[in-house]
Formats: structure tokens, C-alpha cells, sequence
């Protein structure tokens, strides 16, 4: 298997991994994902994921429930939060005492709208890490105008996360730099993680921007 495993002083008991392309494809309804099963003590909670903000609490749920939501959270021991990418960024978050775990998926649109405050407030502690797992890379996610503009009505300083692409009106767009800004706005200074890129990797990822398929890959944490 080559799961990614993230180095992240994380405490021991969070256990996290995240899927590439040997494992197959982590989208709903693939066979593949009985290889992630096959590694982690639960079935996962899979969320039905919509580029919004919402934060489902993991923790009792009936994992054929599928909430609406962007990120997952739980307290129990056992309880697999999950949540599928191919070019969005995957964020995992724990507390300094392992007590909270949670995953955000943050493409550009819930990045803009707030994904990453709304899963830190929900985890309602204190001493929160980060890790950025693979997303597309700053040097070839290319967007245009009006993404710039959606991010600069809500903060300034994401003017820092984007350079001029190669075509007018175009942006090159640093998700990782977005999602440090962020984080460290909501008071979360210890992040690790990121230099991935989904896009460039061809071997190691999939990338709905590079292949426009629905395949996607699998980030999963939990408590052991």
C-alpha cells in the first residue's frame, strides 16, 4: 500500500492516512473503498460534500447516513472522519491532548466561505495543529478573476496566496498559503503538512482538473 502517513506532531493516539491512486478510487459508491476499511477500526462516516461550511459531528451516527457537510469532528474513540479529494485540499485537525479530531475538505469555494473557521470553531478547544495534505499546487492552479475577487471581498490579505497567471485576467492561486492564512486567523499557529500537488503528480493522485474524471482520493482520521 502507499498510503500517505503525515508526519505531524500529532499525539499517539490520532491515526491518520491518506489514499492515492494505487488504492483506487474513494468515491462514492467504488468498490475501492473496502481497501480503506480494510485500514482503519470503523466503517467511515462519509459525507455527502458540497463546497459549503457546514461541520457534522461524526460521533453516533449511522455511517449510511452521509450528512451534508464539508467537514467531520468526533470526540469517541473509534469513529473514522472522513472526506474525499482530487484537488481540493484535505485539512486534518486535532487538539494538543488528542481528546477532538476532525477533517475539512477546502477547495477554493469552502476555503472562501469559511470552512476551516467553522470546523475550528466547532472542535470548541483550544491548542488546536493542523496538517495540509495533497491539493493542487500553487504553479498550476490557475483561476480567474472573479475568485480573486470572492476571496478579497471577504479578506485582504488573501491578495498574498495569488500571482498574475499567464493569461490576462488570470490568477495562479495558492491554496495551502489560503489555508495557513486562515488557520492562523482562527489562532491555530502550528501547521505542518502541504508541497503536494495533485496536478503535476500524475502517478500518485488523482486530479479532476488534469483528468475531469470523479475519481477521487480518501483522507481519513480518528481516534485509537
Amino acid at each position: 500500500m502507499s498510503f500517505i502517513v503525515p508526519e505531524w506532531p500529532a499525539p499517539p493516539n490520532v491515526r491518520t492516512l491518506v489514499t492515492t491512486r494505487a488504492e483506487g478510487d474513494m468515491a462514492r459508491g467504488s468498490p475501492a473503498r473496502v481497501t480503506l476499511r480494510a485500514q482503519v477500526p470503523s466503517e467511515p462516516v462519509w459525507l455527502r460534500q458540497v463546497h459549503g461550511t457546514a461541520v457534522a459531528d461524526a460521533g453516533g451516527r449511522s455511517v449510511a447516513e452521509e450528512p451534508v457537510a464539508d467537514a467531520a469532528l468526533a470526540r469517541e474513540r473509534g469513529t473514522v472522519c472522513v472526506v474525499t479529494v482530487a484537488d481540493c485540499l484535505p485539512v486534518f485537525l486535532t487538539d494538543a491532548r488528542g481528546s477532538v479530531i476532525a477533517v475539512a475538505h477546502a477547495g477554493w469555494r469552502g476555503l472562501c466561505a469559511g470552512v476551516l473557521e467553522a470546523t475550528a470553531k466547532a472542535m470548541a478547544c483550544a491548542d488546536i495543529l493542523a496538517w495540509l495534505g495533497p491539493c493542487i499546487g500553487p504553479k498550476v492552479y490557475e483561476v480567474g478573476a472573479e475568485v480573486r475577487d470572492a476571496f478579497m471581498q471577504r479578506d485582504p490579505h488573501a491578495a498574498s496566496a495569488f500571482v498574475p497567471g499567464a493569461r490576462p485576467g488570470h490568477w495562479l492561486l495558492d491554496l495551502y498559503g489560503v489555508a495557513r492564512l486562515r488557520l492562523r486567523q482562527s489562532g491555530i499557529e502550528r501547521i505542518h503538512g502541504g508541497g503536494f500537488c495533485t496536478y503535476t503528480e500524475h502517478d500518485r493522485f488523482f486530479s479532476y482538473r488534469r483528468d475531469r474524471t470523479s475519481a477521487r482520493m480518501a483522507a481519513a482520521i480518528w481516534l485509537a
